[in-house]
């Protein structure tokens, strides 16, 4: 069951925001400060809250980690009293929360259709721009016993890629996908106690010898072999061009589309040219969307228009940036030749 739309109302960057979402794949694109990852932390929460004891307004806490973990300190600052609301919606369930600037605790806003909500689970995984199977040995344990200044994010994803193998036959697709990545990173990855290596002529190279997108393409292995992502699951990764070779990015937008057709919601920030135009040169009609996040030039306010062409993306900064830099360049060409 798919994500469907979120609702937002004076929570962090944005004044008032209503997106739909494709069930397939969506693309984040805009400058820095314009919400991407915050979109993105948001839907994790409600999707990760399915198949656990907490609540989603203590999960936002725990994912976006707020000083003192007052959720006031999310809601959209204005100098004076104000509430924030938050409404997450997937194929007729809806999950709401509302809670003030002055609230202090999560068990102090007012949630709704959580009952409904929790009724079917979500099997959600978030990729964060910093790689932390490397630093794998020993963070659960800590994580779980002291109080340390890392997003949940972070923990969540080594307790996905640590999880065993689900019992029954690989499917084709999963097959054929783990196939390419193997080829891709010249290997297979395995764990023991809690660290992980990539075993290939070479022998087992610690992660922590391997180039840092070398691990993020061996995380997707991971998540790919160990049945975490199968039909029905929700994968958010933010800027997965980060430390990653481009030569590879048409493999990875690749995996990531066949991951979508077999029933995998996907959902993507990013600030580069290249990933942007590999899906657009390897998708179907209608199988990404592009959530293009702007400044409204009047009011200031985070705005959000979605497109499913890859020319009718407005504004779109990374390629306004790529064309800005391509002119600079002739420019300076020309001027040499005169």
């Amino acid at each position: 069951m798919a994500i469907t739309r979120l609702k937002l109302e004076r929570f962090t960057a944005f004044e008032s925001l209503d997106v739909g979402f494709s069930p397939n794949v969506n693309i984040f694109l805009g400058t820095n400060g314009t919400g991407k990852t915050h979109l993105m932390k948001v839907v994790y929460a409600a999707c990760d809250v399915t198949k656990s004891d907490l609540g989603f307004v203590e999960k936002l806490v725990r994912v976006f980690l707020p000083a003192e973990g007052a959720p006031g300190r999310l809601v959209k600052r204005y100098g004076q009293s104000t509430r924030c609301t938050i409404e997450v919606s997937r194929d007729g369930r809806k999950l709401s929360a509302s809670f003030s600037n002055h609230t202090r605790v999560p068990t102090s806003a007012t949630v709704t259709g959580m009952r409904g909500w929790k009724e079917e689970r979500i099997e959600a995984v978030y990729i964060p721009v910093k790689e932390m199977l490397a630093n794998a040995p020993g963070f659960r344990s800590l994580y779980a016993q002291r109080e340390i200044h890392f997003e949940e994010i972070y923990a969540d994803i080594v307790d996905r890629a640590l999880l065993p193998v689900r019992r029954g036959p690989v499917d084709a697709r999963r097959k054929q996908l783990l196939k390419i990545l193997q080829g891709a990173i010249e290997g297979r990855v395995h764990q023991e106690n809690e660290q992980f290596f990539l075993r290939n002529k070479q022998g087992n190279l610690e992660f922590t010898l391997l180039a840092e997108g070398l691990r993020k393409l061996g995380l997707l292995w991971l998540l790919i072999q160990n049945g975490t992502l199968l039909e029905g699951s929700v994968l958010f990764w933010d800027e997965p061009e980060a430390n990653l070779n481009p030569a590879l990015f048409k493999t990875l937008i690749e995996i990531l589309l066949e991951l979508a057709r077999g029933g995998v919601q996907i959902f993507v920030a990013t600030h580069d040219y290249l990933i942007l135009k590999e899906f657009d040169l390897q998708k179907r009609e209608k199988e990404v969307l592009f959530h293009a996040l702007y400044r409204d030039e009047d009011t200031g306010e985070v705005q959000c228009r979605s497109v499913f062409s890859y020319a009718e993306i407005d504004p779109n900064a990374i390629a306004q940036a790529f064309a800005s830099a391509y002119d600079r360049e002739v420019e300076r060409s020309l001027r040499g030749i005169r």
